[in-house]
Protein backbone atom coordinates (compact mmCIF):
# COMPACT_ATOMS: atom_id res chain seq x y z
CA UNK A 1 0.00 0.00 0.00
CA UNK A 2 1.47 3.73 -0.44
CA UNK A 3 3.02 5.11 1.98
CA UNK A 4 0.23 8.33 2.50
CA UNK A 5 -3.08 6.99 0.59
CA UNK A 6 -4.78 4.40 -1.33
CA UNK A 7 -7.80 6.57 -1.87
CA UNK A 8 -8.82 10.44 -1.93
CA UNK A 9 -11.07 11.61 0.63
CA UNK A 10 -13.53 11.83 -2.60
CA UNK A 11 -12.99 8.45 -3.92
CA UNK A 12 -14.66 6.32 -1.60
CA UNK A 13 -18.46 4.47 -1.74
CA UNK A 14 -20.65 1.99 -1.49
CA UNK A 15 -18.72 -0.09 -4.35
CA UNK A 16 -15.11 -0.38 -1.04
CA UNK A 17 -17.72 -1.31 1.36
CA UNK A 18 -15.08 -3.63 2.81
CA UNK A 19 -11.87 -2.55 1.96
CA UNK A 20 -9.23 -1.71 3.88
CA UNK A 21 -8.19 1.60 2.82
CA UNK A 22 -5.48 3.94 3.52
CA UNK A 23 -6.84 8.02 3.97
CA UNK A 24 -4.28 11.28 4.41
CA UNK A 25 -5.54 14.92 5.31
CA UNK A 26 -6.66 17.30 7.93
CA UNK A 27 -8.86 16.67 10.71
CA UNK A 28 -11.75 18.98 9.82
CA UNK A 29 -13.86 18.22 12.89
CA UNK A 30 -14.05 16.07 15.80
CA UNK A 31 -17.16 14.75 17.19
CA UNK A 32 -17.90 12.78 20.73
CA UNK A 33 -21.50 10.70 20.31
CA UNK A 34 -21.34 8.78 23.23
CA UNK A 35 -18.00 7.86 23.64
CA UNK A 36 -17.51 7.06 19.71
CA UNK A 37 -15.44 9.66 18.14
CA UNK A 38 -16.19 10.81 14.82
CA UNK A 39 -13.67 12.91 12.75
CA UNK A 40 -14.28 14.45 9.15
CA UNK A 41 -11.30 14.06 7.58
CA UNK A 42 -10.72 16.62 4.56
CA UNK A 43 -8.14 16.21 1.66
CA UNK A 44 -7.78 18.37 -1.49
CA UNK A 45 -10.32 16.87 -3.04
CA UNK A 46 -13.19 16.13 -0.76
CA UNK A 47 -13.95 15.18 2.72
CA UNK A 48 -14.67 11.57 4.37
CA UNK A 49 -16.29 10.61 7.40
CA UNK A 50 -13.73 8.19 9.82
CA UNK A 51 -14.73 6.94 13.12
CA UNK A 52 -13.31 5.07 16.27
CA UNK A 53 -14.63 3.42 19.10
CA UNK A 54 -13.31 1.76 22.23
CA UNK A 55 -12.51 -1.69 20.70
CA UNK A 56 -10.74 0.29 17.96
CA UNK A 57 -6.74 -0.29 19.05
CA UNK A 58 -6.30 3.34 17.73
CA UNK A 59 -9.03 4.60 20.03
CA UNK A 60 -6.52 5.98 22.17
CA UNK A 61 -4.53 7.93 19.91
CA UNK A 62 -7.93 9.47 18.50
CA UNK A 63 -9.13 10.92 21.43
CA UNK A 64 -5.67 12.98 21.15
CA UNK A 65 -6.04 14.82 17.68
CA UNK A 66 -7.08 17.80 16.76
CA UNK A 67 -8.89 19.98 14.30
CA UNK A 68 -6.37 20.68 11.47
CA UNK A 69 -3.83 17.86 12.78
CA UNK A 70 -2.50 16.28 9.60
CA UNK A 71 -2.66 12.43 10.15
CA UNK A 72 -3.02 9.58 8.35
CA UNK A 73 -5.21 6.65 8.86
CA UNK A 74 -6.32 3.09 8.15
CA UNK A 75 -9.03 1.32 8.52
CA UNK A 76 -12.31 -0.42 7.07
CA UNK A 77 -14.82 0.74 4.55
CA UNK A 78 -18.35 0.19 6.00
CA UNK A 79 -21.87 1.60 4.55
CA UNK A 80 -24.09 4.30 6.10
CA UNK A 81 -27.29 3.27 8.31
CA UNK A 82 -29.66 4.51 5.36
CA UNK A 83 -30.64 7.43 8.22
CA UNK A 84 -27.43 8.17 8.60
CA UNK A 85 -26.50 8.99 4.61
CA UNK A 86 -25.17 12.53 3.91
CA UNK A 87 -26.57 13.14 0.27
CA UNK A 88 -24.25 16.62 0.27
CA UNK A 89 -21.05 14.46 0.00
CA UNK A 90 -19.75 11.93 -2.84
CA UNK A 91 -18.24 9.97 0.28
CA UNK A 92 -21.88 10.34 2.27
CA UNK A 93 -22.58 6.91 1.60
CA UNK A 94 -19.90 5.27 3.65
CA UNK A 95 -17.47 5.73 6.67
CA UNK A 96 -13.99 3.92 7.56
CA UNK A 97 -13.96 2.70 11.04
CA UNK A 98 -9.86 3.26 12.41
CA UNK A 99 -7.56 0.75 12.60
CA UNK A 100 -4.53 2.62 12.65
CA UNK A 101 -3.64 6.26 13.03
CA UNK A 102 -0.44 8.26 12.39
CA UNK A 103 0.08 12.17 13.32
CA UNK A 104 2.05 12.91 10.16
CA UNK A 105 1.70 16.81 11.62
CA UNK A 106 0.07 18.40 14.96
CA UNK A 107 -1.06 21.85 15.31
CA UNK A 108 -1.09 23.98 18.00
CA UNK A 109 -3.69 26.68 18.96
CA UNK A 110 -5.41 28.24 15.78
CA UNK A 111 -5.65 31.73 15.33
CA UNK A 112 -8.03 31.45 13.02
CA UNK A 113 -10.90 28.24 12.30
CA UNK A 114 -10.92 26.18 8.98
CA UNK A 115 -13.84 24.50 9.65
CA UNK A 116 -17.24 26.79 9.92
CA UNK A 117 -17.78 30.27 7.94
CA UNK A 118 -16.61 32.57 10.56
CA UNK A 119 -15.35 35.95 9.80
CA UNK A 120 -12.23 36.93 10.26
CA UNK A 121 -9.90 40.45 10.28
CA UNK A 122 -8.43 40.43 6.71
CA UNK A 123 -5.31 41.17 8.24
CA UNK A 124 -5.88 37.88 10.35
CA UNK A 125 -5.90 35.87 6.64
CA UNK A 126 -3.66 37.25 5.28
CA UNK A 127 -1.24 36.66 7.52
CA UNK A 128 -1.72 33.25 8.25
CA UNK A 129 -3.09 32.60 4.70
CA UNK A 130 -1.99 29.22 4.68
CA UNK A 131 -4.79 28.45 7.15
CA UNK A 132 -7.42 30.24 4.81
CA UNK A 133 -6.45 28.69 1.92
CA UNK A 134 -7.43 25.45 3.84
CA UNK A 135 -11.22 26.70 3.78
CA UNK A 136 -13.68 25.53 1.42
CA UNK A 137 -14.61 28.63 -0.04
CA UNK A 138 -10.85 29.92 -0.65
CA UNK A 139 -10.01 26.15 -2.33
CA UNK A 140 -12.99 26.94 -4.51
CA UNK A 141 -11.76 30.26 -5.48
CA UNK A 142 -8.13 28.82 -6.39
CA UNK A 143 -9.42 26.18 -8.21
CA UNK A 144 -11.58 27.98 -10.64
CA UNK A 145 -8.70 30.41 -10.99
CA UNK A 146 -6.29 27.52 -12.51
CA UNK A 147 -9.47 26.23 -14.66
CA UNK A 148 -10.25 29.50 -15.96
CA UNK A 149 -6.47 29.95 -17.11
CA UNK A 150 -6.12 26.64 -18.58
CA UNK A 151 -9.84 27.44 -20.10
CA UNK A 152 -8.36 30.49 -21.72
CA UNK A 153 -5.01 28.81 -22.75
CA UNK A 154 -7.17 25.90 -24.79
CA UNK A 155 -9.16 28.50 -26.74
CA UNK A 156 -6.29 30.64 -27.15
CA UNK A 157 -4.41 28.10 -29.34
CA UNK A 158 -7.33 26.50 -30.88
CA UNK A 159 -7.72 30.25 -32.41
CA UNK A 160 -4.16 29.97 -34.20
CA UNK A 161 -2.68 31.93 -31.22
CA UNK A 162 0.91 30.96 -29.68
CA UNK A 163 2.34 31.88 -26.43
CA UNK A 164 5.63 33.53 -25.56
CA UNK A 165 6.90 34.37 -22.88
CA UNK A 166 8.57 38.15 -22.40
CA UNK A 167 11.03 39.48 -19.87
CA UNK A 168 10.46 40.41 -16.17
CA UNK A 169 13.62 42.43 -15.27
CA UNK A 170 13.56 45.41 -18.73
CA UNK A 171 13.88 49.15 -18.82
CA UNK A 172 11.94 51.34 -17.19
CA UNK A 173 8.85 52.57 -19.64
CA UNK A 174 6.50 55.23 -18.87
CA UNK A 175 2.76 53.52 -18.93
CA UNK A 176 0.43 55.71 -16.56
CA UNK A 177 2.08 53.72 -13.62
CA UNK A 178 4.95 53.50 -11.21
CA UNK A 179 7.69 51.61 -12.00
CA UNK A 180 8.91 48.84 -9.30
CA UNK A 181 12.86 49.84 -9.98
CA UNK A 182 15.51 47.08 -9.25
CA UNK A 183 18.70 48.03 -8.45
CA UNK A 184 21.78 46.56 -10.99
CA UNK A 185 24.93 45.50 -8.68
CA UNK A 186 26.61 44.59 -12.20
CA UNK A 187 25.70 48.42 -13.43
CA UNK A 188 26.01 50.72 -9.83
CA UNK A 189 23.77 53.63 -9.57
CA UNK A 190 21.85 52.44 -12.94
CA UNK A 191 18.08 50.23 -12.42
CA UNK A 192 16.22 47.49 -13.78
CA UNK A 193 12.20 47.71 -13.65
CA UNK A 194 9.87 45.45 -13.40
CA UNK A 195 7.41 45.49 -16.64
CA UNK A 196 3.99 47.20 -16.16
CA UNK A 197 2.89 45.12 -19.01
CA UNK A 198 4.40 43.25 -22.23
CA UNK A 199 3.39 46.30 -23.93
CA UNK A 200 6.56 47.00 -25.65
CA UNK A 201 7.73 43.60 -26.30
CA UNK A 202 4.32 41.96 -27.58
CA UNK A 203 4.68 44.96 -30.47
CA UNK A 204 8.13 44.06 -30.99
CA UNK A 205 6.62 40.22 -31.65
CA UNK A 206 4.86 41.63 -34.19
CA UNK A 207 7.67 43.59 -35.69
CA UNK A 208 9.90 39.96 -35.47
CA UNK A 209 7.26 38.36 -38.07
CA UNK A 210 5.18 36.45 -35.66
CA UNK A 211 1.66 36.50 -36.05
CA UNK A 212 -0.71 35.83 -33.21
CA UNK A 213 0.91 36.40 -30.17
CA UNK A 214 -0.52 35.27 -26.57
CA UNK A 215 0.82 34.54 -22.69
CA UNK A 216 -0.58 34.73 -19.22
CA UNK A 217 1.65 37.85 -18.07
CA UNK A 218 2.34 38.95 -14.90
CA UNK A 219 2.59 42.64 -14.65
CA UNK A 220 4.00 45.04 -11.74
CA UNK A 221 2.61 48.40 -11.06
CA UNK A 222 3.02 50.97 -7.63
CA UNK A 223 -0.20 51.61 -7.22
CA UNK A 224 -2.93 52.55 -4.63
CA UNK A 225 -4.75 49.53 -3.89
CA UNK A 226 -8.37 49.10 -4.35
CA UNK A 227 -11.22 46.57 -3.73
CA UNK A 228 -11.10 45.43 -7.87
CA UNK A 229 -7.22 46.29 -8.36
CA UNK A 230 -3.77 44.58 -6.50
CA UNK A 231 -1.28 46.80 -5.18
CA UNK A 232 1.27 45.12 -6.62
CA UNK A 233 1.53 42.69 -9.39
CA UNK A 234 -1.65 41.17 -11.26
CA UNK A 235 -1.88 38.67 -14.25
CA UNK A 236 -3.26 39.40 -17.60
CA UNK A 237 -4.50 37.22 -20.85
CA UNK A 238 -1.87 39.80 -22.97
CA UNK A 239 -2.30 39.43 -26.81
CA UNK A 240 -1.49 40.59 -30.26
CA UNK A 241 -1.99 40.21 -33.75
CA UNK A 242 -0.76 41.43 -37.19
CA UNK A 243 -2.78 42.83 -39.87
CA UNK A 244 -5.58 43.38 -37.76
CA UNK A 245 -8.09 45.83 -38.02
CA UNK A 246 -10.24 46.82 -34.18
CA UNK A 247 -12.79 44.44 -35.68
CA UNK A 248 -10.33 41.36 -36.42
CA UNK A 249 -9.68 41.79 -32.40
CA UNK A 250 -13.06 42.05 -31.27
CA UNK A 251 -14.04 39.06 -33.56
CA UNK A 252 -10.97 37.47 -31.75
CA UNK A 253 -11.35 37.92 -28.41
CA UNK A 254 -14.95 37.57 -27.73
CA UNK A 255 -15.57 34.03 -28.35
CA UNK A 256 -12.91 33.04 -25.92
CA UNK A 257 -14.49 35.47 -22.58
CA UNK A 258 -17.81 34.69 -23.84
CA UNK A 259 -16.96 30.47 -23.67
CA UNK A 260 -14.88 31.35 -20.47
CA UNK A 261 -18.02 32.82 -19.08
CA UNK A 262 -20.44 30.42 -19.93
CA UNK A 263 -17.90 27.33 -18.56
CA UNK A 264 -17.89 28.87 -15.58
CA UNK A 265 -20.47 31.41 -14.77
CA UNK A 266 -22.59 28.94 -12.54
CA UNK A 267 -25.50 29.03 -15.02
CA UNK A 268 -25.96 33.18 -15.33
CA UNK A 269 -27.08 34.22 -18.80
CA UNK A 270 -24.15 35.64 -20.50
CA UNK A 271 -24.82 38.04 -23.20
CA UNK A 272 -24.41 37.46 -26.53
CA UNK A 273 -24.82 40.60 -28.17
CA UNK A 274 -21.48 43.18 -26.78
CA UNK A 275 -22.64 46.68 -28.04
CA UNK A 276 -19.77 48.91 -29.23
CA UNK A 277 -20.69 52.27 -26.96
CA UNK A 278 -18.84 55.38 -27.90
CA UNK A 279 -16.79 56.59 -24.80
CA UNK A 280 -18.88 60.16 -25.36
CA UNK A 281 -22.08 58.56 -25.13
CA UNK A 282 -21.14 55.64 -22.05
CA UNK A 283 -19.78 58.90 -19.84
CA UNK A 284 -23.60 60.57 -21.13
CA UNK A 285 -25.58 57.71 -20.64
CA UNK A 286 -23.81 55.80 -17.88
CA UNK A 287 -21.33 58.88 -16.07
CA UNK A 288 -18.48 55.64 -16.20
CA UNK A 289 -16.53 54.38 -18.89
CA UNK A 290 -17.20 50.88 -17.39
CA UNK A 291 -21.20 50.98 -17.23
CA UNK A 292 -22.80 47.98 -15.64
CA UNK A 293 -25.54 47.17 -18.46
CA UNK A 294 -27.88 45.49 -16.56
CA UNK A 295 -28.87 48.24 -14.87
CA UNK A 296 -30.89 49.56 -18.02
CA UNK A 297 -30.97 53.33 -16.58
CA UNK A 298 -30.14 55.38 -19.37
CA UNK A 299 -29.24 59.21 -18.08
CA UNK A 300 -30.03 61.89 -20.37
CA UNK A 301 -29.68 65.70 -20.51
CA UNK A 302 -32.54 67.96 -19.74
CA UNK A 303 -31.36 71.39 -20.05
CA UNK A 304 -33.33 72.73 -22.36
CA UNK A 305 -35.91 72.35 -19.61
CA UNK A 306 -34.41 74.56 -16.96
CA UNK A 307 -33.17 77.64 -18.84
CA UNK A 308 -34.73 80.17 -18.24
CA UNK A 309 -36.76 78.41 -15.85
CA UNK A 310 -38.15 79.13 -12.57
CA UNK A 311 -35.17 77.33 -10.31
CA UNK A 312 -32.47 79.90 -10.39
CA UNK A 313 -29.55 77.19 -9.29
CA UNK A 314 -29.79 75.34 -12.85
CA UNK A 315 -31.12 78.71 -15.07
CA UNK A 316 -28.33 80.50 -13.60
CA UNK A 317 -25.78 77.45 -14.00
CA UNK A 318 -26.86 77.19 -17.72
CA UNK A 319 -25.67 80.18 -18.14
CA UNK A 320 -21.51 79.31 -17.89
CA UNK A 321 -19.99 77.46 -21.15
CA UNK A 322 -19.59 73.61 -21.13
CA UNK A 323 -22.85 73.12 -18.36
CA UNK A 324 -25.62 70.76 -18.41
CA UNK A 325 -28.08 69.55 -16.57
CA UNK A 326 -28.28 65.77 -16.16
CA UNK A 327 -31.87 63.25 -15.20
CA UNK A 328 -31.49 60.13 -13.88
CA UNK A 329 -34.58 58.09 -14.36
CA UNK A 330 -35.56 56.00 -11.87
CA UNK A 331 -38.63 53.66 -12.50
CA UNK A 332 -40.70 53.08 -9.40
CA UNK A 333 -39.00 55.22 -7.36
CA UNK A 334 -41.46 57.96 -7.11
CA UNK A 335 -41.93 58.18 -3.44
CA UNK A 336 -40.48 61.38 -0.82
CA UNK A 337 -39.13 58.53 1.41
CA UNK A 338 -36.81 57.25 -1.70
CA UNK A 339 -36.19 60.75 -2.74
CA UNK A 340 -35.41 61.48 0.76
CA UNK A 341 -32.65 58.70 0.87
CA UNK A 342 -31.34 59.47 -2.65
CA UNK A 343 -30.51 63.25 -1.69
CA UNK A 344 -28.83 61.97 1.66
CA UNK A 345 -26.65 59.77 -1.05
CA UNK A 346 -25.43 63.01 -2.77
CA UNK A 347 -24.57 64.98 0.34
CA UNK A 348 -22.38 61.38 1.84
CA UNK A 349 -20.70 62.37 -1.59
CA UNK A 350 -20.04 65.78 -1.24
CA UNK A 351 -22.82 67.72 -2.84
CA UNK A 352 -25.09 69.99 -1.28
CA UNK A 353 -28.04 67.42 -2.46
CA UNK A 354 -29.47 66.06 -5.49
CA UNK A 355 -32.52 68.03 -7.06
CA UNK A 356 -35.79 65.76 -7.54
CA UNK A 357 -39.02 65.24 -8.96
CA UNK A 358 -41.06 62.04 -8.72
CA UNK A 359 -44.60 61.49 -9.79
CA UNK A 360 -48.07 60.49 -8.01
CA UNK A 361 -51.59 59.93 -7.94
CA UNK A 362 -53.32 63.18 -7.41
CA UNK A 363 -57.00 65.43 -7.36
CA UNK A 364 -57.29 65.78 -11.30
CA UNK A 365 -54.83 62.53 -12.21
CA UNK A 366 -51.25 62.06 -12.16
CA UNK A 367 -49.43 64.91 -10.55
CA UNK A 368 -45.61 65.64 -9.88
CA UNK A 369 -44.22 66.60 -6.94
CA UNK A 370 -41.16 67.97 -5.16
CA UNK A 371 -39.56 71.03 -4.86
CA UNK A 372 -38.25 71.23 -8.89
CA UNK A 373 -41.40 70.71 -10.02
CA UNK A 374 -43.11 73.04 -7.87
CA UNK A 375 -40.03 75.84 -8.92
CA UNK A 376 -40.52 75.03 -12.74
CA UNK A 377 -44.39 74.06 -13.43
CA UNK A 378 -46.40 71.67 -14.67
CA UNK A 379 -45.76 72.45 -18.29
CA UNK A 380 -42.07 72.18 -18.07
CA UNK A 381 -42.07 68.89 -15.42
CA UNK A 382 -44.34 66.98 -18.59
CA UNK A 383 -42.44 67.66 -20.98
CA UNK A 384 -39.46 66.35 -18.86
CA UNK A 385 -41.51 63.00 -17.68
CA UNK A 386 -41.93 62.75 -21.44
CA UNK A 387 -38.92 63.02 -22.48
CA UNK A 388 -37.82 60.33 -20.02
CA UNK A 389 -40.28 57.86 -20.75
CA UNK A 390 -41.83 57.89 -17.35
CA UNK A 391 -45.00 57.63 -15.55
CA UNK A 392 -46.97 57.45 -12.04
CA UNK A 393 -45.16 55.84 -9.76
CA UNK A 394 -41.36 56.88 -10.87
CA UNK A 395 -39.11 59.51 -10.54
CA UNK A 396 -36.51 61.59 -11.83
CA UNK A 397 -32.91 63.27 -10.36
CA UNK A 398 -31.09 65.69 -11.73
CA UNK A 399 -27.11 66.72 -10.86
CA UNK A 400 -25.88 69.81 -12.84
CA UNK A 401 -22.97 71.62 -13.80
CA UNK A 402 -19.44 70.64 -16.07
CA UNK A 403 -19.61 66.95 -16.90
CA UNK A 404 -16.52 66.26 -15.68
CA UNK A 405 -17.40 67.71 -12.32
CA UNK A 406 -20.62 65.42 -11.56
CA UNK A 407 -20.54 62.82 -14.33
CA UNK A 408 -19.26 60.03 -11.48
CA UNK A 409 -21.00 60.79 -9.07
CA UNK A 410 -23.82 60.42 -11.42
CA UNK A 411 -22.59 57.10 -12.39
CA UNK A 412 -22.37 56.11 -8.44
CA UNK A 413 -26.18 57.27 -8.10
CA UNK A 414 -27.37 55.19 -11.36
CA UNK A 415 -25.82 52.19 -9.97
CA UNK A 416 -27.39 52.73 -6.22
CA UNK A 417 -31.02 53.30 -8.01
CA UNK A 418 -30.70 50.20 -9.78
CA UNK A 419 -29.85 48.40 -6.96
CA UNK A 420 -32.36 49.88 -4.53
CA UNK A 421 -35.21 49.44 -6.99
CA UNK A 422 -34.66 46.06 -7.81
CA UNK A 423 -34.02 47.27 -11.68
CA UNK A 424 -29.99 45.37 -11.80
CA UNK A 425 -30.35 42.07 -13.38
CA UNK A 426 -28.27 39.78 -10.66
CA UNK A 427 -27.93 36.56 -12.51
CA UNK A 428 -26.59 38.06 -15.92
CA UNK A 429 -22.92 39.29 -17.17
CA UNK A 430 -23.41 41.98 -19.71
CA UNK A 431 -20.82 43.28 -21.64
CA UNK A 432 -20.10 45.98 -23.92
CA UNK A 433 -17.33 47.36 -25.70
CA UNK A 434 -16.34 51.07 -25.54
CA UNK A 435 -14.78 52.88 -28.46
CA UNK A 436 -13.39 56.32 -29.89
CA UNK A 437 -11.72 57.33 -26.81
CA UNK A 438 -10.32 60.66 -27.02
CA UNK A 439 -6.38 60.64 -27.62
CA UNK A 440 -5.81 63.75 -26.24
CA UNK A 441 -6.67 65.74 -22.75
CA UNK A 442 -6.04 69.38 -21.88
CA UNK A 443 -5.00 70.19 -17.67
CA UNK A 444 -7.68 72.80 -16.66
CA UNK A 445 -4.62 74.69 -14.48
CA UNK A 446 -2.01 74.68 -17.17
CA UNK A 447 -4.30 74.15 -20.03
CA UNK A 448 -0.75 71.94 -21.63
CA UNK A 449 -2.08 68.93 -23.60
CA UNK A 450 -1.25 65.35 -23.13
CA UNK A 451 -1.89 62.02 -23.62
CA UNK A 452 -5.21 60.62 -22.32
CA UNK A 453 -4.81 57.08 -22.71
CA UNK A 454 -2.67 54.74 -24.51
CA UNK A 455 0.11 56.86 -26.35
CA UNK A 456 1.19 54.23 -28.82
CA UNK A 457 -2.28 53.81 -30.00
CA UNK A 458 -2.98 55.00 -34.06
CA UNK A 459 -5.33 57.67 -34.03
CA UNK A 460 -8.22 57.57 -36.03
CA UNK A 461 -7.42 59.11 -39.66
CA UNK A 462 -3.65 59.16 -39.37
CA UNK A 463 -1.58 61.63 -39.68
CA UNK A 464 -4.26 63.87 -41.01
CA UNK A 465 -6.32 63.61 -37.79
CA UNK A 466 -3.38 65.26 -36.10
CA UNK A 467 -3.77 68.20 -38.16
CA UNK A 468 -6.23 69.20 -36.72
CA UNK A 469 -7.16 70.29 -32.89
CA UNK A 470 -5.58 67.73 -30.96
CA UNK A 471 -8.65 67.64 -28.62
CA UNK A 472 -11.07 65.95 -31.37
CA UNK A 473 -8.71 63.18 -32.37
CA UNK A 474 -10.15 60.07 -31.28
CA UNK A 475 -7.83 57.08 -31.46
CA UNK A 476 -8.24 53.25 -32.23
CA UNK A 477 -8.13 52.43 -28.35
CA UNK A 478 -11.16 50.31 -26.81
CA UNK A 479 -12.15 48.96 -23.46
CA UNK A 480 -14.43 46.00 -22.81
CA UNK A 481 -16.78 46.26 -19.68
CA UNK A 482 -18.97 43.82 -17.76
CA UNK A 483 -21.19 44.71 -14.61
CA UNK A 484 -19.26 47.89 -14.22
CA UNK A 485 -15.95 46.27 -14.48
CA UNK A 486 -12.92 46.73 -17.06
CA UNK A 487 -12.19 43.56 -18.05
CA UNK A 488 -10.33 44.53 -21.11
CA UNK A 489 -8.32 47.41 -22.49
CA UNK A 490 -6.76 47.43 -25.82
CA UNK A 491 -5.88 49.54 -29.26
CA UNK A 492 -4.73 49.50 -32.90
CA UNK A 493 -1.05 50.51 -32.10
CA UNK A 494 0.75 53.19 -33.94
CA UNK A 495 3.06 51.37 -36.61
CA UNK A 496 4.16 54.52 -38.38
CA UNK A 497 7.11 56.62 -37.00
CA UNK A 498 5.89 59.95 -38.75
CA UNK A 499 2.54 59.56 -37.14
CA UNK A 500 4.38 58.51 -33.83
CA UNK A 501 6.51 61.42 -33.59
CA UNK A 502 3.62 63.91 -34.88
CA UNK A 503 1.55 62.18 -31.80
CA UNK A 504 3.97 62.80 -29.78
CA UNK A 505 4.27 66.58 -30.29
CA UNK A 506 1.11 67.13 -29.63
CA UNK A 507 1.49 66.04 -26.38
CA UNK A 508 4.42 67.80 -25.96
CA UNK A 509 7.41 65.54 -26.44
CA UNK A 510 10.54 66.44 -29.31
CA UNK A 511 10.57 63.76 -31.32
CA UNK A 512 14.63 63.54 -29.86
CA UNK A 513 12.77 62.56 -26.72
CA UNK A 514 10.59 59.89 -28.34
CA UNK A 515 13.84 58.12 -29.39
CA UNK A 516 15.19 58.68 -26.54
CA UNK A 517 12.64 57.32 -24.16
CA UNK A 518 11.09 54.47 -26.75
CA UNK A 519 14.35 53.37 -28.96
CA UNK A 520 13.62 50.00 -29.18
CA UNK A 521 10.12 50.73 -30.62
CA UNK A 522 11.40 53.59 -32.96
CA UNK A 523 14.68 51.34 -33.92
CA UNK A 524 12.06 48.63 -34.75
CA UNK A 525 9.76 50.44 -36.70
CA UNK A 526 12.81 51.78 -38.96
CA UNK A 527 12.22 48.00 -40.75
CA UNK A 528 9.03 47.20 -41.82
CA UNK A 529 6.43 47.25 -39.17
CA UNK A 530 3.03 45.62 -39.72
CA UNK A 531 -0.13 46.68 -38.93
CA UNK A 532 -0.48 45.05 -35.25
CA UNK A 533 -3.26 46.02 -32.96
CA UNK A 534 -4.69 43.79 -29.31
CA UNK A 535 -5.36 43.84 -25.79
CA UNK A 536 -5.50 42.98 -22.36
CA UNK A 537 -8.02 41.11 -20.00
CA UNK A 538 -7.22 40.76 -16.43
CA UNK A 539 -7.31 37.21 -15.01
CA UNK A 540 -7.82 38.50 -11.42
CA UNK A 541 -10.94 40.18 -12.79
CA UNK A 542 -12.40 37.46 -14.32
CA UNK A 543 -12.24 35.24 -11.92
CA UNK A 544 -13.78 37.62 -9.11
CA UNK A 545 -16.71 38.46 -11.27
CA UNK A 546 -17.16 34.38 -11.83
CA UNK A 547 -16.66 33.72 -8.17
CA UNK A 548 -19.29 36.64 -7.23
CA UNK A 549 -16.70 38.13 -4.95
CA UNK A 550 -16.19 42.46 -4.73
CA UNK A 551 -12.27 42.14 -3.68
CA UNK A 552 -9.57 40.75 -5.75
CA UNK A 553 -7.94 39.24 -2.76
CA UNK A 554 -10.67 36.81 -2.49
CA UNK A 555 -9.09 35.12 -6.03
CA UNK A 556 -5.59 35.59 -5.79
CA UNK A 557 -3.55 33.09 -3.75
CA UNK A 558 -1.05 35.49 -2.00
CA UNK A 559 -2.34 38.70 -1.77
CA UNK A 560 -0.87 41.99 -0.14
CA UNK A 561 -2.69 44.06 2.04
CA UNK A 562 -4.58 47.14 1.50
CA UNK A 563 -0.85 48.77 2.63
CA UNK A 564 1.08 47.06 0.02
CA UNK A 565 2.30 44.76 3.01
CA UNK A 566 3.15 40.63 2.81
CA UNK A 567 2.20 40.04 6.48
CA UNK A 568 2.76 36.53 6.24
CA UNK A 569 6.11 36.80 4.36
CA UNK A 570 6.73 39.97 6.15
CA UNK A 571 7.49 42.17 3.11
CA UNK A 572 8.69 44.72 2.26
CA UNK A 573 11.99 44.26 4.32
CA UNK A 574 14.84 46.42 5.05
CA UNK A 575 18.01 45.78 3.61
CA UNK A 576 21.02 44.34 5.05
CA UNK A 577 24.34 47.09 5.17
CA UNK A 578 25.81 44.25 2.99
CA UNK A 579 23.18 44.32 0.66
CA UNK A 580 23.20 48.44 0.12
CA UNK A 581 27.03 48.52 -0.05
CA UNK A 582 27.30 46.14 -3.01
CA UNK A 583 24.85 47.61 -4.69
CA UNK A 584 26.13 50.78 -3.70
CA UNK A 585 23.11 52.43 -2.44
CA UNK A 586 22.19 54.64 0.55
CA UNK A 587 18.73 54.59 1.64
CA UNK A 588 17.63 58.00 3.02
CA UNK A 589 15.67 58.21 6.34
CA UNK A 590 12.13 59.09 5.95
CA UNK A 591 11.17 62.57 7.48
CA UNK A 592 8.50 62.63 9.84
Amino acid sequence: MHAFRSHTCAELNKSHVGETVRLSGWVHRVRDHGGILFIDLRDHYGMTQVLADPDSPAFAEVEKVRSEWCIRIDGEVKARDESLINPKLPTGEIEVFVREIEVLGAAEELPLMVFGDQEYPEETRLRYRYLDLRREAMQDNMKLRSDVVSSIRRRMWDKGFREYQTPIITASSPEGARDFLVPSRLHPGRFYALPQAPQIFKQLIMVSGFDRYFQIAPCFRDEDPRADRSPTDFYQLDMEMSFATQQDVFDTIQPVIEGVFEEFGGGHKVDKHWPQIKYADAMRWYGTDKPDLRNPIKMQDVSDHFRGSGFAIFAKLLEQDGTEIRAIPAPTGGSRKFCDRMNSFAQKEGLPGMGYIFWRDGENGMEAAGPLAKNIGPERTEAIRQQLGLGKGDAAFFLGGKPAAFESVAGRARNVIGEELGLTEKDRFAFCWIVDFPMYEKDDETGAIDFSHNPFSMPQGGMEALEGDPLQVLGYQYDLACNGYELISGAIRNHRLDTMFKAFSLAGYTEDEVRARFPSLVNAFRFGAPPHGGCAAGIDRIVMLLADQVNIREVIMFPMNQRAEDLMMGAPTLPTNDQLRELRLRVVPQED
